[in-house]
């Protein structure tokens, strides 16, 4: 069996699906993309595929490190993301092929479900007591919102008591016992980081996510030092190298590899499963489409450390198009008291509506990162 060829999908609202097609018929999907940034990655993806059209799809292993050594320069979030929908669409070949889900491929799964979250409050949080209260009522038991909006380097004490007013709300609207993941979002620098970690303890998150840009995760050491909250980061951290600095470091509690960001399928499982050996969960990052969804859900179903997956169905940049929008049996991702079954179909588990698929390619997008700026006229970070 070869790869025959391969086609790309610039789909709303923000995604890029990747379809690669063998000379049996056998048809494999990936999500390869980094939001704002779909047209790069799909160059890139363009530029990989030259060197796998006429090879066997089944050594996934040397496809990768291919990819990855053999350009010299290597790394950073377009060529991993590159790589990672690649690495998912070969998974998928592979699970087809032998008619097994991915999770049987790599050793079989520890779990059947994972417990999942679901996002509130938008990029500007606001009005999200009732938003949590919302879905807590829809079954789930776990939400993550933004903390604040933008933050100078160092900002009033007006903006840190803005944020704890809201994370108040939502810990009075759902109960003690409902998990509040608080995404910084590498919205906050440094010197206010330590205050408004401390500020939000009283309010027991599960955790905090990026604290601060992850060029700066020197700084987690102090942090680690100053609250007890559970620390989480990995979104914009793209390879097992840059994950060992941290694991190694020791003040992270929850890593967050994107299996469409950190080399797919392959990498990930290598990064969780190094963070085991730490002691360290693994909570994957996914605020993309199915098909990072569903890659997630297998590697999830393998890994021991893995607690939580976060998903996007209903989240806010999904206006108009939504996950199960591409998919042929919509209940595939139907949650039950806040955990997501882990699919059990052939390959991903997931069948792609490629009708609906080349439609909204037609329509495309051009989703591009806000551009944030501060009173002063500095651009602020999103």
């Amino acid at each position: 069996m070869n790869i025959r060829s391969y086609e790309l999908f610039q789909v709303p609202p923000r995604w890029l699906f990747l379809k690669i097609e063998t000379d049996e018929g056998i048809v494999g999907w990936g999500e390869p993309v980094i939001e704002g940034r779909a047209a790069t990655v799909k160059t890139a993806v363009e530029e990989l595929m030259e060197n796998l059209i006429g090879k066997d799809p089944m050594n996934i292993e040397d496809h990768w490190n291919v990819m990855y050594r053999c350009g010299f320069y290597r790394g950073g979030p377009i060529l991993m993301s590159a790589i990672a929908g690649i690495d998912q669409a070969l998974w998928d070949i592979k699970g087809k092929f032998y008619n097994a889900p991915i999770h049987q491929l790599m050793g079989g799964k520890c779990r059947d479900s994972i417990r999942v979250y679901s996002w509130i409050g938008g990029d500007r949080p606001a009005e999200v007591g009732e938003a949590a209260l919302s879905m807590v009522r829809k079954g789930f038991t776990a939400l993550k919102m933004n903390a604040t909006e933008e933050l100078q380097f160092v900002d009033s004490y007006k903006k840190i008591g803005e944020a704890v007013a809201r994370i108040a709300a939502v810990r009075e609207a759902v109960g003690k016992d409902v998990g509040i993941g608080i995404d910084f979002h590498g919205r906050v620098h440094r010197p206010m980081a330590k205050t408004l970690a401390k500020e939000l303890e009283p309010f027991n998150p599960m955790f905090i996510e990026e604290p601060v840009l992850p060029e700066n995760n020197e700084a987690l050491r102090e942090i680690a030092n100053a609250v007890s909250i559970p620390i989480a980061t990995g979104e914009r951290m793209f390879s097992r190298w840059q994950f060992k600095t941290i694991l190694q470091d020791g003040y992270v509690d929850i890593i967050q590899p994107d299996l469409s960001h950190a080399g797919g399928i392959t990498e990930c499982k290598k990064i969780i499963s190094m963070a085991e050996a730490f002691d360290v969960a693994a909570a994957p990052h996914c605020p993309l489409g199915p098909i990072a969804l569903a890659a997630c859900l297998q590697v999830d179903a393998t890994c021991y450390n893995a607690f939580i997956q976060e998903q996007s169905l209903g989240i806010h940049y999904n206006q108009g198009s939504d996950l199960l929008d591409y998919l042929m049996d919509q209940t595939v991702f139907a949650y039950k008291d806040g955990y997501a079954t882990i699919p059990d179909g052939p390959g991903l588990g997931i069948e792609v509506n490629e009708e609906k698929v080349r439609e909204a390619a037609k329509v495309g997008h051009n989703w591009h990162s806000p551009v944030w700026r501060h009173a002063d006229g500095s651009v602020a970070e999103w």
